[in-house]
């Protein structure tokens, strides 16, 4: 939390309860995460002539107007609308790195194909088709109209999905856990970019510095790579894994962008059960076009072979793609979820928390190395993030 001046603490404060009154739900939900209070000097002599005395607040006024704006925001939605969004927000913090943890884990124990993993990350689509059809029974909803324009968008997604899902199989299957959820944090940038161009999300000088900051973050750990390489990693191997996990949170950027972009003209914010909708078929038109690749490339057959000589034995190996089927769908879901509930900047803040936990943990069980330029970059990503959420969130936007 920032600290302000005993001399302009009540206009701060002040200054923050009543963008709490303007700002949407979404917005105080950070700011009840992170308790930001803005000092912002314009603030300090609003409504009252310079050097006139401000009447004084109580601290027990202050926690009170809080408590009370707090409530008012809880109440003003459904129970319901908080208990899926903290699932969802909690599928992303958790789902999502497990579903990386496993991936690497699965090259590091003796597998080896790439369309495998990318089969794998939609092959759970099912999950959320179990979770969709009683929606139309219990909620009384029914199914969206697929029209012409809704189905090419489903399956244009679900190509762009599967061909970003064996992007990051090749990063998996070169770069350390770790590295790879760094670089995977640069989506935010594209997504920011993406969303500027197709959807007219506003863009300002704080999102510019974030892009700018958390590519040099990249940059940090492209330089650092020979203290951060496996040792049966070549280096034309560990560039070809960094450039294709660039590449595909560049697809991820474009993904959330695109969903974005159906919801608001195709689909509408009518009912959390369109999020299932959009995650069923886009999934499964991307299993179809995976399935399709894993056919031609006779993966299917390879899946035995790589069971047998799996370190840990076949169980293992199949305990691998099942739970990595379910928190890749968990995870995917999670973000689709979150983007329709609340916003892509809350997307954005869940992922600057998830690269931190998919990192520790990677060093903790999977022995990841964790350089001093990789510490450097984490901090550098943070701050890439800070300056997105902040640029996002100022308190002023909602005075303009």
């Amino acid at each position: 939390m920032l600290y302000t001046s005993s001399k302009s603490a009540d206009a701060s404060f002040l200054f923050f309860m009543r963008a709490l009154f303007i700002m949407e739900t979404s917005d105080l939900t950070l700011l009840l995460l992170f308790g930001i209070c803005y000092d912002h000097p314009s603030m300090a002599g609003e409504g009252m002539e310079e050097g006139t005395p401000k009447p004084p607040v109580s601290l027990t006024d202050k926690i009170f107007t809080y408590k009370t704006m707090v409530w008012e925001t809880h109440d003003s939605k459904p129970v319901s609308y908080w208990v899926v969004l903290l699932l969802s927000s909690g599928a992303m913090l958790v789902a999502l790195p497990a579903s990386i943890l496993l991936s690497r884990f699965y090259y590091s124990n003796g597998g080896k194909s790439e369309w495998i993993i990318s089969w794998v990350a939609v092959a759970g689509w099912p999950l959320t088709a179990l979770i969709l059809i009683p929606t139309y029974f219990f909620c009384k909803t029914s199914p969206s109209p697929l029209t012409i324009k809704l189905t090419l968008s489903y399956i244009v997604l679900g190509f762009i999905t599967a061909a970003d899902n064996l992007m990051f199989a090749y990063a998996y299957a070169y770069l350390p856990a770790s590295t790879a959820s760094l670089c995977t944090s640069s989506a935010l940038a594209f997504s920011a970019l993406f969303g500027y161009v197709l959807v007219k999300n506003k863009i300002n000088s704080f999102t510019i510095n974030a892009i700018v900051i958390i590519t040099a973050a990249m940059v940090i750990i492209g330089l650092d790579s020979s203290s951060d390489r496996y040792g049966n990693v070549t280096d034309s191997q560990y560039i070809f894994g960094f450039v294709w996990d660039i590449m595909g949170a560049a697809l991820h950027g474009l993904i959330f962008a695109l969903s974005e972009l159906v919801f608001v003209k195709l689909l509408g914010r009518r009912s959390f059960h369109v999020v299932l909708e959009q995650q069923v078929m886009v999934s499964f038109f991307a299993f179809v076009f995976t399935t399709i690749g894993m056919i031609m490339d006779n993966d299917f057959q390879g899946m035995s072979l790589e069971a047998r000589s799996f370190e840990g034995g076949k169980v293992s190996y199949i305990m691998v793609l099942i739970w990595g089927a379910i928190t890749f769908q968990l995870g995917s879901l999670g973000g689709t979820a979150v983007l329709f509930l609340s916003s892509t900047v809350l997307v954005g803040v869940l992922n600057a928390g998830r690269v931190p936990i998919t990192s520790f943990a990677a060093v903790i069980l999977l022995k990841d190395p964790m350089s001093g330029f990789k510490i450097l970059s984490l901090v550098i990503t943070f701050w890439g993030f800070a300056s997105y959420i902040y640029g996002n969130y100022s308190p002023s936007k909602g005075l303009s």
